[in-house]
């Protein structure tokens, strides 16, 4: 595992020097199969859901990767570039872009792997690379780390940025090719779950709400189903908001409270995390009696969105714990 924070290749990447972007506000998906109801608010968008490619699709060269079988893929940059591509359901934007990386590493033929990685069911990972957003483009080469991207850029630009990985990988001796990673025939939904998928893909989000209440009522331990219905209250919250507008509002008015949870909703919901937690671990701080119960509230449930066993989570929960006592 060391081996991923030093002994850089022998010639650096100059996409590693590639600023952050701030992507647009966007929403987030609900679990497996669901769809990102921006087309509930803008009918002319597309529906959106987790990355499309599964196991890597069948005769493409994407595979999902998780901490129990990262080593073997780790592995596998001695014969060729592995990409590893970090995304997460709710930034909509990385869940597209890894989409599109699919797209121009299918065109190499097997001289680059595609490793897909959901960073909130492998935050494993994700602290390995030390991502602290996403998207993040990290290769290996013969296990060596090389930064590729921390925010989307064209697919063109994207062919070019591998070009050049291939010809850093053949300075290095990494010359092979793998074979096509074979399609996983994906589980069905539990019928409940499908029913709220359902219900999102036709923007009712009252129906979505209803079908994942009744999935934790007659089984209280359904995580998916709690996580799905926090982000589900997410969307109906972040909707009717006017981006713009809740922003001025919290610029201008620090201290209220409405106006910075709604500040805070579009952070989650655009991808911004460690943002939204800090303003309102901030604004807690400032804050008594109701209004700082309404605060610790709105935390818990964006902690839900995001994911319990989220660095960010893990970090920004320790934070309101001191904040509290």
């Amino acid at each position: 595992m060391n081996e991923f924070q030093h002994q850089p290749p022998s010639r650096p990447d100059r996409s590693a020097a590639h600023p952050q972007a701030r992507p647009g506000e966007e929403l987030p998906a609900s679990v497996r199969g669901a769809v990102d109801l921006g087309s509930a608010a803008a009918p002319a968008a597309g529906p959106a859901a987790a990355p499309s490619g599964g196991a890597g699709g069948a005769g493409g060269y994407r595979r999902e990767v998780t901490a129990a079988d990262f080593q073997e893929v780790a592995q596998l940059s001695t014969q060729v570039p592995v990409v590893f591509a970090l995304w997460a359901r709710f930034s909509q934007q990385s869940v597209a872009f890894a989409d599109t990386l699919e797209q121009v590493v299918d065109r190499y033929a097997g001289r680059i792997l595609l490793a897909s990685v959901d960073a909130e069911a492998s935050p494993e990972i994700a602290q390995m690379f030390q991502a602290q957003s996403v998207p993040t483009v990290v290769a290996l080469l013969g296990g060596r780390p090389v930064p590729l991207f921390n925010s989307t850029v064209p697919p063109e630009q994207v062919a070019q940025f591998f070009d050049e990985l291939l010809a850093l990988a053949e300075q290095n001796g990494i010359t092979g090719t793998v074979e096509p990673v074979q399609a996983e025939e994906e589980k069905p939904l539990p019928p409940l779950h499908q029913k709220a998928v359902d219900a999102l893909e036709a923007g009712d989000l009252d129906g979505a709400e209803a079908a994942y209440n009744q999935a934790i009522t007659e089984n209280p331990g359904d995580r998916e189903a709690k996580l799905a219905l926090a982000q589900v209250h997410l969307l109906k919250r972040v909707l009717p908001l006017n981006a713009a507008q809740a922003r001025a509002a919290a610029a201008s008015a620090p201290d209220d409270v409405q106006a910075q949870l709604a500040v805070a909703d579009l952070d989650v919901s655009g991808g911004h995390v460690e943002d939204a937690f800090r303003r309102l671990l901030d604004l807690l701080r400032r804050t008594a009696g109701e209004d700082r119960d309404t605060v610790r509230v709105r935390l818990l449930e964006l902690f839900d969105v995001v994911g319990a066993e989220d660095p960010r989570v893990v970090t920004a929960r320790a934070a309101l714990m001191r904040a509290l006592f």
